[in-house]
């Protein structure tokens, strides 16, 4: 087959269309097997295509197209790589053709084709990064690519290099002041078209608005014994873990252990049934360029305080940098955002359908409050607990901020699990 179609994979039950984002190769470029092609956009992530063959690439599609699985994006001709070696082997005008002795006695070449030296995608990646050549890499996969672990090879046993030394400075030559531009009573305007995530996003707002009885009951945090063993006990927590104790894994392990003494504040509303949940696959809020993302931190009522902050970090990078599986965002049973990092003081947080609630944390904020008759100044929280009328009553919704206060004034009983 010399010419192979390239066409939008299936990428999950939910996913019937996609938006082309961009292309990584120019029409017509030679490319190699597994050698990334363009970037597409998806509701829930973008994702990288690669090429199914070596050959010369034709474009299909456009970049901002919206396509369906299934769709055709590309083709590779793969004839045009076989002609392209028969061209570079042929020898040139004028050259002499060696006789069939000299045939005989030539060392015979390594046998080697497009992959030999060719660095797969992970690869690359890790190559570029580490700013190694791939040329100066044997590869050891099949037919000499280069794999993931001969790049972190590569790259730990690269030689350090001393840097140049620095040019002698000069007194910069004096610029003349350049006039800005005047802005004043601009008149200007510009139409973007939202990205797929965006239009999801929006879709999924309205629906959660339009389909559900949400209501929003609020509640105050008295932070004072988080923040004190927090203090107390940071130090020792990063030595061992290697990574900083947040509020937010506190707050995902309190409300943990209420979901599992409330279900219904855990369950999904199917029909006319409802699906109760025996473990808490809790969904956090991550904001990144492309838009708010809630890929869901699994069984935290099974994990330690460390591995929920691991989690949640690793989702929090991937997530801004655009590298969260399809897997990696689907689920969850609860949510929880923050929009105190942003220093939001008191918000209404909208349901993640289908889930049943969502917590919102808020900017802590130094009030005076009455404490045993008397007036003092404590770091104090918002807390805002939306949720589904149609499963979760008043006094249930209530109840179960009021337990996720108790346990964050008094963090000691969510450790000895009382």
């Amino acid at each position: 087959m010399p010419v192979i179609e390239l066409k939008i994979p299936n990428l999950g039950e939910s996913i019937s269309n996609v938006t082309f984002s961009k292309w990584l190769k120019p029409d017509g470029a030679m490319v190699s097997m597994d050698e990334p092609l363009c970037e597409i956009e998806t509701e829930k992530a973008n994702q990288e295509l690669s090429a199914d063959s070596a050959g010369k690439l034709t474009w299909v599609a456009k970049e901002g197209e919206d396509l369906e699985i299934g769709a055709l994006f590309a083709k590779i001709d793969t004839d045009a790589l076989a002609t392209g070696a028969a061209s570079q082997s042929a020898p040139a005008a004028g050259q002499p053709v060696a006789t069939v002795a000299e045939k005989q006695t030539a060392v015979p070449a390594t046998n080697t084709n497009y992959a030999t030296g060719t660095p797969s995608p992970s690869a690359a990646k890790i190559l570029a990064e580490g700013n190694v050549n791939p040329a100066d890499v044997a590869g050891t996969g099949r037919d000499g690519r280069i794999t993931k672990d001969d790049a972190a090879k590569a790259v730990e046993n690269k030689p350090q290099s001393t840097p140049p030394p620095a040019p002698p400075k000069t007194d910069p030559a004096p610029v003349a002041p350049q006039k800005a531009p005047a802005t004043a009573f601009s008149r200007n305007e510009r139409r973007e078209r939202l990205s797929r995530m965006r239009r999801t996003i929006a879709k999924r707002l309205v629906s959660a608005k339009n389909n559900t009885a949400m209501l929003t009951t609020f509640n105050e945090v008295d932070m004072s014994g988080v923040m004190e063993l927090r203090e107390k006990y940071q130090e020792a927590f990063v030595k061992k873990y290697g990574i900083k104790l947040g509020f937010m894994s506190i707050f995902a392990k309190a409300c943990a252990k209420v979901l599992l003494e409330m279900p219904e504040v855990n369950a999904f509303i199917d029909g006319d049934d409802v699906i109760f949940h025996d473990y808490a696959d809790i969904s956090i809020a991550i904001s990144t360029p492309s838009g708010l993302v809630v890929p869901p931190v699994r069984n935290v009522e099974s994990l330690g305080f460390a591995e929920v902050e691991t989690a949640i970090k690793e989702l929090s990078v991937k997530a801004r940098d655009g590298k969260l599986s399809l897997e990696e965002m689907t689920g969850g049973t609860f949510t929880i955002t923050n929009g105190g990092v942003f220093g939001s003081l008191m918000s209404t947080p909208i349901i993640n359908e289908p889930q049943s609630a969502i917590l919102g944390m808020h900017a802590i904020k130094e009030r005076p409050i009455a404490v045993n008759g008397e007036v003092k100044i404590r770091p104090m929280m918002y807390l805002a607990l939306s949720y589904d009328h149609r499963i979760i009553d008043g006094s249930t919704s209530v109840t179960f901020l009021v337990k996720v206060k108790n346990l964050i004034e008094d963090p000691v009983t969510l450790l000895l699990d009382i």
